[in-house]
């Protein structure tokens, strides 16, 4: 991964987060990572914890950043997720997993935030 990407990542997760803040999210984790893989963004939206996959494009060259999160990241999410839970004994709490698509477009960053993404096994 190139630099311009990486900064462009983290960029993108910097704008998601203040997105997830201004809509009341509590942020919880950012960058959790283990065995599994990594969760972007980990969040509480009332009662229920969110699992945030964050995918920035600075083009839709390769189509839109959501369209990124193919089954197989999905999966990763959900194993890291899963591990998440587990190690802080929260596995009786509500659970989503979520995407945020973020495109620079004009120096601007254009966020769509999709809910219930894609569903956890169990």
């Amino acid at each position: 991964m190139t630099i311009d990407k990486i900064t462009l990542g983290k960029r993108g997760e910097d704008e998601a987060e203040k997105f997830l803040k201004k809509l009341g999210y509590k942020i919880i984790e950012r960058n959790y990572r283990c065995s599994f893989g990594e969760v972007d963004i980990i969040a509480k939206d009332n009662y229920t914890i969110v699992f945030f996959e964050v995918k920035t494009r600075s083009n839709d060259n390769y189509g839109s950043p959501k369209c990124a999160v193919d089954w197989r990241k999905q999966k990763k999410v959900m194993a890291a997720g899963s591990e998440y839970l587990s190690r802080k004994n929260l596995n009786d709490t509500l659970v989503r997993f979520d995407v945020i698509s973020v495109e620079a477009k004009s120096g601007a960053m254009v966020i769509e935030h999709v809910k219930d993404a894609f569903e956890g096994e169990g």
